[in-house]
């Protein structure tokens, strides 16, 4: 019996010191003297019935916080261990006590307001020295002690606008871009606008759109029109997306595809996959080689051209490029022709006759150069019926247009059916129907003023 009521005395006492424990702490607390308030806890923390309870995690978060924003403490290392200390001490207590009884104590009313504030500080400091990584970390959890403030309307608003744009800045400065569309997002759903937060709105277009997520894509392109109606940023569709978001030509064409994959009779797509390539084929960049799949790239041109053009019937635009790609193939082949001749001529004696690989390789150009002048003649003989119908006085800047591209065009068409013509010369009734050709084209030319 003896033994019985000693081992209880002893566990009362313990509870009673333990209790005592808490008690003088927080008075070290309430006194400012936040230093002597760790010693005593860290050395009463060892002890397994002190630390058992809730209130021990709150009053560690109390002190830490309070200790890592002293003078010798704050904007250090050590300040940010003590910090991130009192963070996860907090969490713990909300974890030990969903309740949070012990929080309505005056000692600990503060303490995420305190956690919060210096997250912010500090993340604030890191992102005006262009510190995004180090920025991102501090902010983001800052950012979770302000939705906890918010849920217990300790913070009266209903959003903590300027915590969210910081940290989303300094995660998609930190290429943390998944985390940056979050908070975004929330900014955005709430309609945040005015100077300075347009650029949300146009990461989360470009985000979405990078993700294939079109229904979010098309979600933030219309809040972002409806809150910025004079940008031009949100009146781009996703075929103006789906080249302008990648510089290198293969994507350009990868993304055109995968539009293309499920709306085939797309104008724009079509008609943008065909100038990409045109531009490809076609570079005006001095030394610029054809790439080695140019022929498929052509086939794959001419199908796009073809399409818009059936697409949007009535519109030039995709002939005159097929005409333009034709022609300037021809030149350049008439270029290889010429050059051959030359070498051809250098190379024969008097009384001799050219090698056949010579003949053969020059029949082979002249027979290209016939094919692609061939080639031309089709798309520019529809262009010029669509240019011929246009009516004019409607726009003096379009009229000047229509006729120059009228005008090059007639001029083109006289000059294959003068190749033509020349080329059929065994065949009288052919050549009187390519002359004939040539003369109405030169007179359709010198009738365009």
């Amino acid at each position: 019996m003896k033994k019985i009521f000693l081992a209880l005395t002893i566990s009362l006492y313990a509870l009673s010191a333990t209790a005592q424990n808490y008690s003088d702490i927080k008075n070290m607390l309430l006194l400012q003297k936040a230093e002597q308030a760790k010693t005593d806890f860290d050395k009463a923390f060892t002890n397994a019935k002190f630390a058992a309870k809730p209130e021990a995690f709150i009053l560690k978060a109390a002190i830490y916080s309070a200790v890592s924003q002293s003078d010798a403490n704050k904007s250090t290392a050590t300040g940010e261990q003590l910090l991130n200390d009192a963070s996860a001490a907090f969490l713990k207590y909300k974890e030990m006590d969903p309740t949070m009884k012990a929080s309505e104590d005056l000692v600990y009313q503060n303490v995420p307001v305190t956690i919060y504030s210096a997250y912010y500080s500090a993340g604030y400091n890191d992102y005006s020295t262009n510190k995004w990584q180090a920025g991102f970390e501090k902010l983001k959890k800052a950012v979770q002690y302000s939705d906890f403030l918010i849920e217990k309307k300790l913070i009266n608003a209903s959003l903590d606008t300027n915590v969210l744009i910081l940290a989303g800045v300094t995660a998609e400065k930190s290429e943390n871009k998944n985390e940056a569309a979050q908070y975004y997002s929330r900014l955005a759903d709430a309609k945040v606008g005015g100077d300075g937060f347009e650029s949300i709105y146009r990461f989360l277009v470009g985000h979405y759109f990078g993700k294939k997520d079109m229904a979010a894509f098309e979600k933030y392109k219309a809040l972002g029109e409806e809150l910025y109606p004079k940008s031009e940023y949100f009146k781009y569709d996703k075929i103006d997306f789906a080249v302008g978001l990648v510089a290198d030509f293969n994507d350009k064409i990868k993304s055109l595809d995968e539009a293309l994959a499920t709306d085939p009779n797309n104008y724009k797509a079509n008609q943008i996959l065909g100038e990409i390539i045109y531009d490809t084929l076609n570079s005006s960049v001095e030394g610029a080689v054809l790439p080695a799949n140019a022929a498929d790239l052509e086939v794959k041109m001419v199908q796009a051209f073809n399409k818009s053009a059936t697409v949007k019937p009535g519109f030039e635009n995709p002939y005159l490029y097929l005409g333009d790609h034709f022609i300037n193939k021809a030149v350049k082949i008439g270029e290889q022709k010429d050059a051959h001749a030359k070498e051809m001529k250098a190379k024969l004696k008097p009384g001799t006759k050219p090698a056949a690989d010579d003949v053969a390789k020059r029949d082979l150009l002249e027979k290209q150069y016939g094919d692609a002048m061939e080639a031309a003649r089709d798309p520019y003989e529809k262009a010029a019926g669509i240019l011929a119908a246009k009516p004019s006085g409607v726009d003096k800047n379009q009229d000047m247009r229509n006729k120059q591209q009228y005008k090059k065009v007639s001029s083109y068409l006289a000059d294959i059916f003068s190749y033509k013509k020349v080329q059929s010369k065994a065949n009288p009734k052919d050549m009187a129907k390519y002359e004939a050709e040539e003369k109405k084209w030169n007179l359709v030319y010198d009738s365009i003023k």
